[in-house]
């Protein structure tokens, strides 16, 4: 797709764009340096360039291609065990329930399939906005968290979820297991950055990004040693839900990097899961919504531990959300 635009006064090029296609400002940059923007029919890539009036603007939007270094055979095999439910669909969005141990996006670190190699292998249209490795992409989640995403299939819808998320219009309710029971229902506001002994962490760092979360006791163990609990952002650090309950000495099930200590041997992963996700369609304007079923081990994990039948009214959505009165 391409769109092309005339200048009618001095401008910087990656503000007038901001003003004709509504993208976040790290998606124009993107546009820009991948050299999809042209001015009077020469290819730019300085974000800053000072245009003249009457210059024509050229934006390209390129088709999601795929990814040559994998091969169809490999991604095929790196997905095996890793199934990908599809929640919802239509021409513009696509709502998944993401399998734990399944990476979002490419990156220099990673060596397996990924969701959007998978999202490429069912030939499901994606929107192009973000560049070659985020096709589609408009939040993720860590490897290791299961749960609800939304994917945009065309630009114009991707534009639409963006503006929404950074209007916190959309967002999502998170399950989590922890160690040990909260004392309260908690807000915690405290910077996070890159942990400067260890580059895998995130950590509470003074001249972090600031970060809100909020916690809710959902309900206690059989043993009362462990603790079912619902997650709100308010803002998108990596790691955030982690590193905030670490700040208090309170520890998500499974996660050893950031200071889990348990016996449980049977689990291979953190009991984390994006549950539940309220967004408006960014081209209808329909409010909806979608819950992502746990996952047979955190299901398990809840049925031998806990009162089913009090969990099972506790994690209705309705219940989660005025769980949160606190927080507002």
């Amino acid at each position: 797709m391409d769109k092309n635009f005339i200048v009618f006064e001095t401008n910087r090029l990656d503000k007038f764009l901001a003003s004709k296609i509504e993208a976040s400002r790290n998606q124009i940059e993107q546009l820009i340096k991948k050299e999809y923007v042209k001015v009077d029919g020469k290819i730019v890539s300085k974000t800053g360039l000072k245009l003249k009036e009457n210059q024509v603007i050229d934006v390209h939007f390129p088709e999601a291609e795929f990814n040559t270094t994998k091969d169809e055979e490999f991604i095929i095999n790196s997905l095996e065990n890793k199934e990908v439910e599809i929640i919802y669909e239509d021409e513009y969005i696509l709502v998944i329930n993401k399998p734990y141990n399944l990476t979002v996006h490419d990156a220099p670190s990673v060596k397996d399939a990924t969701l959007v190699d998978w999202l490429k292998l069912k030939n499901i249209s994606l929107s192009t906005i973000s560049g070659e490795e985020r096709h589609g992409i408009v939040h993720r989640l860590d490897k290791g968290t299961s749960g609800v995403m939304v994917v945009a299939k065309t630009n114009e819808a991707h534009v639409g979820l963006s503006k929404q998320l950074e209007e916190k219009s959309m967002g999502r309710y998170y399950l989590a297991i922890i160690d040990m029971p909260l004392k309260e229902n908690t807000i915690i506001e405290k910077p996070i950055g890159r942990n400067p002994n260890n580059r895998l962490k995130m950590s509470i760092e003074e001249n972090g990004r600031s970060a809100k979360s909020a916690f809710s006791k959902i309900a206690l163990s059989d043993n009362e040693k462990f603790e079912l609990i619902a997650c709100k952002l308010f803002t998108g650090r990596t790691h955030q839900i982690r590193v905030h309950l670490s700040s208090i000495n309170r520890h998500i099930l499974g996660d050893n990097l950031y200071g889990f200590k348990g016996e449980l041997n049977k689990i291979n992963r953190f009991y984390l899961h994006a549950y539940y996700l309220y967004l408006t369609h960014p081209i209808t304007n329909k409010q909806m919504s979608f819950k992502a079923n746990l996952p047979e081990d955190i299901n398990n994990f809840l049925n031998n531990n806990f009162q089913k039948e009090n969990i099972d009214d506790k994690i209705d959505e309705n219940y989660i959300i005025s769980s949160f009165t606190f927080s507002i």
